[in-house]
């Protein structure tokens, strides 16, 4: 559909999330059903994660602090992506509206790189205690903490806002079918017409590339550090000890940015729009489903907690 919307506004005033429409439609129904429940367990996962550690006086620590600020962030980044998957899952009405769209694609990108400046800042934190155990209280008191918590948001906020703007700035001409289940950036480019068209696209992957390539280069220095450190401790059980702290947080960041690499990185070329949109399924519904799993099952202070809290609920007499 198309209109008239100024000189600085797209002449496209709706698109259409093509999405899963081109699978079998007798698959679209089990689909539903899965992502719902994947969908429900992430909530459920990252809001347990949440209660526990504000109930657990022994969690008031930087490390789970940061951990509900990334379970907070992951939440809301599904929120903005996986309601509106799951309705045009069962609907043949599949239209977005230009704003919603762009509200969409900020808030996704917003959530999602504040997601990624909190793995960064976890691994920070890993890397003082590890390394500068004497000065932790220190280098990360509370106020500390919490403006890095701050800028994490701040940070994600701007580059949602900084891509959103650039990218709906442009000219959409039609069609205005968007080959994917949400508004991204790609699909969303080969709709653009005009000039400026290809300096979006680099400047938009420059941000991103900068930002995501910044955060992973410096958990890679942090582990570096850690892992050094962690060779010097002269007994076995220190030394594992000291690596089970970490287990968690670097295999959630080996699943976010392994999935973020097979779908960014892939070789371009012809790819059918159904392996598409499952490889985006791996970032969008799955990586959110397995942080919770990970964080719960490779964190053993947190998994006592959580076992506690729980067990506390059911039998108030019993703890």
């Amino acid at each position: 559909m198309a209109a008239t919307l100024g000189r600085n506004h797209s002449s496209v005033s709706e698109f259409i999330l093509v999405g899963f429409s081109t699978f079998p439609r007798h698959l679209l129904p089990a689909f539903f059903l899965l992502f719902l429940l994947m969908y429900l367990f992430t909530l459920l996962g990252n809001l347990l994660i949440m209660a526990t550690v504000w109930s657990e006086r022994s969690l008031h620590t930087p490390m789970y602090l940061f951990l509900c600020a990334l379970s907070t962030s992951e939440i809301l980044y599904t929120l903005a992506i996986t309601p509106r998957l799951l309705a045009d899952l069962l609907s043949t009405h599949r239209t977005i509206t230009w704003v919603a769209c762009a509200s969409q694609m900020f808030f996704s990108f917003t959530f999602g790189f504040t997601h990624s400046f909190l793995l960064m800042i976890m691994g920070y934190d890993r890397y003082v205690a590890i390394c500068h155990p004497l000065r932790y209280n220190v280098l990360m008191s509370p106020r500390g903490c919490a403006c890095l918590v701050a800028w994490s948001w701040v940070g994600g906020s701007v580059t949602g806002l900084v891509v959103t703007t650039a990218v709906f700035h442009l000219t959409f001409c039609g069609p205005n079918e968007i080959h994917h289940f949400l508004c991204h950036v790609p699909p969303l480019l080969k709709l653009a017409c005009g000039t400026d068209v290809p300096v979006v696209a680099k400047g938009v992957g420059l941000v991103c590339i900068m930002a995501l390539l910044g955060c992973c280069l410096l958990i890679l220095l942090s582990y570096a550090f850690i892992v050094a450190t962690i060779l010097r401790i002269p007994s076995a059980e220190g030394r594992h000890k000291a690596f089970s702290t970490c287990a968690s947080h670097l295999t959630v960041v080996i699943v976010h940015y392994g999935f973020a690499s097979v779908v960014y990185l892939k070789p371009k070329g012809p790819q059918s729009l159904e392996r598409d949109t499952l490889m985006a399924i791996t970032y969008t519904v799955l990586t959110p489903f397995l942080s919770p799993i990970i964080f719960s099952l490779r964190n053993k202070e947190l998994k006592t907690a959580m076992t506690k809290t729980f067990l506390r609920k059911l039998h108030p007499s019993s703890i």
